[in-house]
Order: structure tokens, then sequence, then C-alpha cells
């Protein structure tokens, strides 16, 4: 699989669509496999909570389940090429990149970042679901 950036910043500069700081777009050629990732939590092997009130812990739990899926399915973290992730509280936001560049590097996935008023239990603080090419 080979996986760019898929940029025509000067077609993009024409209809007013701007970066904003994150990559809008990856485009994935030689594909052999697609993996949908249904939201991680961080919970744990009974299915309860993990790290309650603790979004940091949260954060990285919920990414380490994400990248171990992925890697049971034969693909890596460069794998991923798009996250969308849930926040119960949007002043979690600040926290977030050095979670996400502890998983991915600088060379992150395309990637949607949405506040939410709950969750499916009330002490979960994150969710995170993706798309790997693997």
């Amino acid at each position: 699989m080979r996986r760019s950036h898929a940029k025509d910043r000067e077609g993009l500069r024409e209809v007013g669509l701007r970066s904003a700081g994150v990559l809008q777009a990856i485009k994935v050629t030689g594909a052999q496999s697609i993996l949908f990732l249904s939201g991680q939590v961080a919970y744990d092997k009974s299915g309860g909570v993990l790290h309650p009130g603790d979004f940091k812990a949260q954060a990285r739990e919920a990414f380490r389940a994400l990248l171990a899926h992925v890697k049971a399915a034969g693909g890596t973290a460069q794998s991923i090429v798009k996250v969308n992730t849930y926040l119960t509280d949007i002043r979690y936001r600040a926290d977030l990149p050095a979670v996400r560049e502890a998983i991915f590097g600088k060379k992150l996935p395309a990637s949607t970042l949405v506040a939410v008023s709950a969750l499916a239990h009330p002490d979960w603080l994150i969710e995170v679901e993706a798309i790997a090419v693997v």
C-alpha cells in the first residue's frame, strides 16, 4: 500500500478551503483490505471503565486498543488512514495531540474531532474509531 497526502493546494485555494493545520485528505493506492474499526474506549477485561476521570489515561488506552486491532489484522499505526475522535468535553482537545503523536508519530492520519454530550457509559471521556488499510 502506498499512502500519501492528497493535495491540490491551488485547486483548494480556488474554492476557499484551507488546511487549518490538520491533514484534510489521504490518498491510498494499491490497497489490499480495508479494516473498519468500531469505537474504542478505555475498558477492562470485564467491560468496566478504566481510569474514570483521567482523560489522558483513557485516551492512551483507547488508541492502544485501536492499534492492537490494526496489528491483529496485519497492519501498523501507519495503516490507519482515518480517525474519528469523540470527546465529552472539548477542553480535552489540548491533551489529545501528545497521545496521538505517541501512536502515529508526526505522520498523522486524516482526522475528525467531535464534542458530544455523552458516550455509551457516563464515565467514558473519549471514544476513537478508525479506518485502516492493511
